[in-house]
């Protein structure tokens, strides 16, 4: 069958590249996070974000957050190549599972200028929410926290005014509702 002019053919579905955030739950011990990276690095996977955090004090357990891309086969292949690693508990993937996520990002951007420059920064600071955490003569640090799109507007948006530096968390995720993730 032909397809009619000006109309390509749609991607073979193992071709398509898609975002997951993944959660895995780990024994807070040395040498896990290692493996956990060296099982990206060893098959060619890439890690777009990356949170790690001891998150059951009691138990020794920590909570790593990964935002990995690609074809639906490679995530099969990541989710179960992390869960046969042996301090893994849970692998869970909030993007696949249709859970309603809630996942948010920490950024530090550092502005310098005076004049309009300065009050410009100020302005986007105030209407994206961020705060004011540190004060100069010719700089301000601000905080802001959301999720990754509002950041990267945010950090664009300074580029106008005199943007220096960015400092990002990753990403911190989280499933809503009762059940664990």
């Amino acid at each position: 069958m032909t397809q009619p002019i000006g109309i390509a053919p749609a991607p073979p579905a193992e071709t398509i590249r898609e975002t997951h955030t993944l959660t895995v739950l780990v024994d807070n011990e040395p040498g896990v996070l290692a493996r956990v990276i060296g099982l990206f690095s060893g098959r060619g996977y890439n890690i777009d974000s990356l949170t790690v955090s001891e998150t059951e004090h009691e138990r020794g357990l920590s909570r790593i957050t990964i935002v990995t891309t690609g074809t639906s086969m490679v995530i099969e292949q990541i989710k179960h190549q992390l869960a046969r690693l042996v301090p893994v508990h849970r692998v869970s993937d909030l993007t696949a599972d249709r859970r309603d996520a809630v996942e948010r990002e920490l950024a530090l951007v550092k502005v310098s200028g005076r004049g309009e420059q300065r009050v410009e920064a100020l302005r986007l600071a105030h209407a994206f929410d961020a705060r004011t955490i540190d004060a100069t003569l010719t700089s301000f640090i601000f905080e802001i926290t959301g999720n990754t799109t509002d950041i990267e507007r945010f950090v664009a948006l300074m580029a106008s005014v005199g943007l220096v530096e960015v400092s990002r968390t990753g990403i911190a995720a989280i499933s809503r509702g009762a059940d664990p993730t």
